[in-house]
């Protein structure tokens, strides 16, 4: 999905669109950027899972009851992890207090809560997708995303993102699950926690319910979103938050006058600044308003 999100990207870094900050109009960026940035996020939580993954090395066979190891022969935990290792493939380690591996379940709450952080970004990523999607008409309109059903059995034609909404569920669920973990694992009492059973449904629920809704969301939304290159870029032009990148002509005090000029006019900012006051000729306003100064533009 990191990979998905990173070719969209590309696909999409000439494509200029407004940013928001409190859902308001914030500063231009590209349709590019906002995907790059979601394939960061990605790539955190792919290092997270494999730091989380190593703590499940650790183990504690042979360690018999308690993790005395009473009744096994000599040497043979060390034994049996090597053999354990060898036959999986997996660099195995014996825990080096045997007690204390025996009734830790610390390992399967970190790995959880890697779940939970996982889980929680994903649903700020699919909340962003339907949001960039809405409408399409009455919303944001910026990108489309695949037509998995007719959505709406009382409105014709209405289509709604059902692969997101899954998504959402599904961390919900892991979210869940993640207090089941917790509490699971706090239950633990002396040298034994007979909770681990319901530790490990939660986990496997968790990793099988998120493998399947990524791998979902990847190849039934991700892979075919397209961008509304004309709307994105016709809705920045005519957004007053471009006022921003002239604060370096014009300075902050003259810009908040002329925006809300044009809020409480419903002027165009380009008629006010070009047309009306003459602060800027029509080829500065071009240079100032060009794709990669809206973007990344520099003060001077």
């Amino acid at each position: 999905m990191q990979d998905a999100f990173f070719a969209k990207a590309k696909e999409f870094e000439r494509v200029l669109k407004m940013g928001r900050t409190h859902l308001q109009d914030a500063v231009p960026m590209s349709l590019g950027d906002e995907f790059h940035g979601w394939g960061t996020t990605i790539g955190e939580e792919v290092e997270r899972i494999a730091e989380a993954t190593n703590l499940l090395r650790e183990i504690n066979l042979g360690a018999t009851a308690i993790g005395t190891t009473v009744t096994a022969a000599p040497g043979y935990p060390e034994l049996a992890t090597r053999y354990l290792s060898e036959f999986t493939g997996i660099p195995f380690t014996l825990g080096g207090d045997l007690v204390e591996a025996t009734s830790d379940t610390g390992a399967y709450v970190q790995l959880s809560g890697v779940l939970k952080r996982t889980s929680t970004k994903l649903t700020k990523i699919c909340n962003d997708i339907r949001m960039l999607a809405s409408g399409p008409r009455c919303g944001f309109n910026e990108i489309n995303l695949p037509q998995m059903q007719p959505g709406s059995s009382i409105m014709p034609g209405k289509v709604n993102p059902v692969i997101p909404e899954v998504v959402n569920q599904t961390g919900f669920l892991i979210i869940g699950l993640d207090l089941t973990v917790t509490l699971a694992a706090s239950a633990g009492q002396l040298q034994l926690n007979v909770m681990e059973p319901v530790i490990g449904y939660a986990l496997f629920t968790s990793i099988s319910t998120m493998e399947n809704a990524v791998n979902s969301l990847r190849a039934n939304c991700i892979d075919g979103i397209t961008a509304n290159a004309e709307h994105t870029r016709s809705m920045v032009m005519n957004s007053l938050g471009i006022a921003t990148v002239l604060k370096p002509s014009l300075g902050y005090r003259q810009c908040a006058e002329i925006v809300r000029e044009c809020y409480l006019t419903g002027k165009a900012l380009h008629d006010v600044v070009v047309e009306e006051r003459g602060l800027l000729t029509q080829e500065q306003w071009d240079e100032v308003f060009s794709f990669d100064n809206l973007i990344g533009s520099k003060f001077t």
